[in-house]
């Protein structure tokens, strides 16, 4: 059973609110359905090209997700690359999905000239961030927020 990572698509709404729910409950947070419509409106609009998402698909089904936003950076000439969420179904992970997302925003960075992505978790992801020590550089940043 392979895993192919591909955009986000317009088909794909139903899977997609699924595991983004899934996402949001892990972090003990939710959204409203507005943001919901509003969000994967913009995921899939190409005129929003500052933003996009990704899909790992494992026989037919989505089973995960990333998240990733392009924003300018006072330290670079480029604009950097804030992956926002990511998230595989608890059943598979494991299976190199979540690695593959990772991957393919780094690959879209790329492409798209801007060569640093991070992204933050908890510190609680003890399983996540195995995954994260092996392919970045965990930073000394603490996050603050209004």
């Amino acid at each position: 059973m392979s895993v192919t990572i591909r955009p986000l698509r317009q088909e794909d709404e139903a899977q997609w609110r699924r595991l983004w729910t899934g996402y949001l409950e892990f972090y003990d947070s939710s959204v409203p359905d507005a943001v919901y419509a509003a969000t994967f409106a913009r995921l899939i609009d190409p005129e929003h090209n500052e933003r996009g998402a990704f899909v790992a698909e494992q026989d037919g089904a989505l089973i995960g997700l990333v998240h990733y936003i392009y924003h300018a950076h006072n330290w670079r000439l480029e604009d950097v690359c804030y992956l926002q969420d990511l998230y595989v179904d608890p059943e598979v992970r494991g299976t190199g999905a979540g690695r593959k997302l990772i991957e393919a925003v780094y690959a879209e960075a790329d492409r798209n000239g801007t060569p640093s992505v991070y992204w933050m978790t908890q510190h609680f992801n003890t399983t996540a961030r195995q995954l994260y020590d092996r392919i970045a550089t965990l930073t000394p940043f603490l996050k603050y927020q209004r």
